[in-house]
């Protein structure tokens, strides 16, 4: 099975991260109980080895942010950050 996509996202309120898994009606989600700061690299690593997944060997964090109303530039930005994943044990769960 290929590789997974994690990602983290916060519209201001508390940071969630979750494993996308396409097909499925809930995906594995891990939320922190903080708005700021933003989770560490080593808080997200912890977090997904929790969910019982890794990054991907040789991946790295990508960062981008959306908004509530494409067409509206003064409301909320929402900052999505995502990385490769697979499985613990190797390939993807």
């Amino acid at each position: 099975m290929g590789m997974l996509t994690a990602q983290m996202s916060s519209d201001g309120g508390a940071w969630r991260l979750y494993v996308v898994l396409y097909g499925e009606t809930e995906w594995p989600t891990f939320q922190w109980d903080r708005s700021a700061p933003v989770p560490t690299v080593a808080e997200r690593r912890r977090a997904l080895a929790a969910l019982g997944y890794e990054v991907a060997p040789g991946a790295g964090w990508s960062w981008t942010e959306d908004s509530r109303d494409p067409d509206d530039d003064s409301t909320s930005v929402l900052l999505i950050a995502a990385v490769a994943v697979r499985g613990r044990d190797g390939g993807a769960a």
